[in-house]
């Protein structure tokens, strides 16, 4: 029989020419994932061949060293990829290269039962992977046998990604599958060895089969083997050992290498699960921030891997952005991946893994915990971000409230070293809630004249300096049983601290003083939502709180600086009644000399907690006025 006579001509089995146009010049936004496809495919190929030769180790035909070949030629304009796998008969060709989206691996993997399914490193799940070679590729050939057949089955399949395809019987000696690519002309920059070993170590690096390529001048003479060869891929998934046969040293390497750091990460986290869901997930605490931490909208995420191989290098969907310093691998058989494989879908199972990472590494902060000076590393880094954990989500407040650290009044150092147990363990008798000060920084916040009753009792203060810190207040609303109160907003309950004295005091001046504040309220209404006598204030004559239910001014701040519309609000003036300058307000008769007198004591009390005045110049000439006439 001619060779004309042998080849036939067979019509894809579906809607094909556009199908197959859709897939090679919208479904791939990447170039180069035609080589990871192929690779991936060649890589199932030798899985297949290793599961079936446990039953019939015939088939491996005297050759059991597994592995893959890359080849290119720049006068011919060509790419192959060899392996010596199971490879495919004539029938298998038609059925699984004639029909778009009917995937061979799929299938066989569909007929695993047992550990072999869990033992395997099938890769591909679509039946597309392999047309993403129409890419780069004018015309594609096949050249395939499946171990076991006579040398003469062999099999030739060739398209130029058109609707049609011709396939003949060859003779092929040796089992597995070649496919040849024949470039298009913008396809050549990939004629290139150094190119394609970057493709290779990018996306195949840890296939678990060797991946050659042919010895080049610039190889050293430990890379080449006898064959004349480079073994391109590592073939090391670290994460896919067991964790009892890596030491600490290899761990840090790894990270290191995919993180692209210099330093070794200060905490890591490797786990299997298995059962209903299965994946690995390798994660890294690093030592130092990233420079663009602080852009939410930055790319950031885990090293997915799908058996091994690497799909993205950002999956920021397995991760919340508060762990968006964390890095690492993970690397599961059930992700739902788009058709492509290069886009993550979100289902259920992706919701599974995102939570698996996110508890695993709260865990891991948890025991770090146990250092404090270790921890103390971390929270310096990465703490303002780990805040905005209870921002974006309620499910992980109590494991983070346990995590935050703060500054305080018990602490003389600006050091955010107090966590929220330490502050419930030291809490006076008869204290109900947890204070905080927020204030622009930490030195502000100190000598708040908010704190001056806090500091007279002896009570502790929690010190919020960060910017997030009042979001965080907002969402973070106890700790332990104990409501957290800040002490510059709303109305100061100190429960059963405050004495009876205290009490009936506060009631004498308020009514003593009711001319006083209805007069001063008069006179600021503009500015002010309402005048009360303080129980805050022990040696400054007034101060501003916000009401309970507004925001505060330093998260009004905030908004308005990121040009957003902040709703209008107004403080509450306290005023303390024993200060000698609000007893020279209350005698005062001259109705010009008060008014200054009571704008100033508003003035002095925005100024006091780092406010700005909206008319400075203006507070100048009132205060100058004010000392001329006292002068006199």
């Amino acid at each position: 029989m001619s060779a004309k006579e042998n080849q036939e001509t067979l019509g894809f089995q579906t809607e094909v020419k556009q199908l197959l146009d859709l897939m090679i010049h919208s479904l791939y936004s990447n170039r180069e994932i035609f080589l990871r496809e192929l690779i991936s495919n060649a890589s199932d190929a030798e899985d297949k061949l290793r599961f079936e030769a446990l039953k019939n180790d015939e088939l491996y035909e005297k050759d059991a060293d597994l592995k893959i070949k890359i080849e290119f030629n720049k006068d011919l304009k060509t790419i192959t990829v060899v392996d010596n796998g199971i490879g495919m008969s004539r029938e298998e060709v038609i059925e699984n290269l004639g029909t778009i989206a009917k995937s061979g691996t799929k299938e066989f993997f569909d007929s695993l039962t047992g550990d072999q399914t869990k033992d395997s490193q099938l890769i591909g799940q679509f039946g597309v992977g392999f047309y993403s070679c129409f890419i780069v590729a004018k015309k594609v050939e096949v050249i395939t046998r499946r171990a076991g057949e006579d040398r003469a089955n062999g099999v030739h399949w060739v398209s130029e990604g058109e609707s049609e395809y011709t396939i003949e019987i060859v003779d092929k000696p040796k089992r597995g599958t070649k496919v040849i690519l024949h470039l298009r002309d913008d396809a050549e920059e990939f004629l290139d060895s150094f190119k394609l070993k970057n493709i290779i170590t990018k996306y195949s690096d840890h296939i678990s089969f060797p991946i050659n390529m042919d010895k080049d001048d610039e190889s050293s003479d430990e890379e080449k083997d006898v064959t004349g060869e480079d073994t391109v891929n590592s073939a090391t998934a670290i994460w896919t050992r067991n964790k009892k046969d890596i030491n600490d040293d290899e761990y840090n390497e790894f990270y290191k290498h995919i993180a692209h750091d210099f330093e070794d990460p200060i905490a890591y986290a490797h786990n299997k699960v298995e059962g209903k869901l299965e994946y690995t997930s390798l994660l890294y605490l690093p030592s130092r921030a990233p420079f663009d931490l602080w852009d939410r909208e930055q790319r950031h995420g885990v090293k997915l891997y799908i058996r091994r191989i690497f799909i993205m290098d950002d999956a920021k969907q397995l991760l919340p952005s508060w762990l968006r310093f964390v890095k690492g691998v993970v690397d599961s058989d059930d992700l739902p991946l788009n058709i492509s494989r290069e886009i993550l879908q979100q289902n259920k199972v992706v919701d599974s893994i995102r939570s698996g990472c996110t508890k695993k590494i709260i865990s891991l902060l948890k025991t770090m915990t146990k250092d404090e000076e270790k921890y103390q590393g971390f929270w310096k880094t990465f703490g303002k971000v780990l805040k905005e954990g209870v921002v974006d989500t309620q499910d992980y407040k109590e494991d983070l409230s346990f995590l935050f650290r703060f500054s305080s009044t018990h602490e003389d150092t600006e050091e955010q070293k107090v966590s929220l147990k330490d502050y419930v363990d030291r809490m006076q008798e008869g204290q109900n809630s947890i204070y905080y000060v927020i204030a622009d920084s930490y030195m502000m916040a100190k000598s708040s004249p908010h704190l001056e009753i806090f500091k007279k009792k002896g009570i502790e203060v929690l010190i919020l300096s960060d910017p997030i810190d009042e979001w965080v207040t907002s969402h973070l609303t106890e700790f332990d049983g104990k409501a957290f109160q800040s002490v510059n907003k709303g109305e100061l309950d100190l429960g059963d601290i405050q004495s009876e004295d205290d009490k009936n005091k506060r009631k004498k001046n308020s009514k003593a003083n009711d001319e006083l504040v209805e007069r001063i309220k008069g006179v600021m209404s503009e500015k002010v939502k309402d005048v009360r006598i303080t129980e805050r204030l022990t040696t400054s004559p007034a101060c501003l709180v916000s009401d309970s239910n507004d925001m505060g001014r330093h998260l009004e701040q905030i908004l308005q600086a990121s040009g957003q519309t902040v709703p209008d609000s107004k403080p509450i003036l306290e005023i303390n009644p024993d200060h000698p300058i609000v007893k020279k307000i209350g005698s005062e008769k001259d109705n010009a000399l008060f008014n200054d007198w009571s704008h100033i004591l508003f003035d002095q009390a925005l100024l006091s907690e780092g406010g700005q005045l909206t008319d400075p110049v203006g507070f100048i000439n009132k205060l100058n006025s004010m000392i001329i006439a006292m002068s006199k």
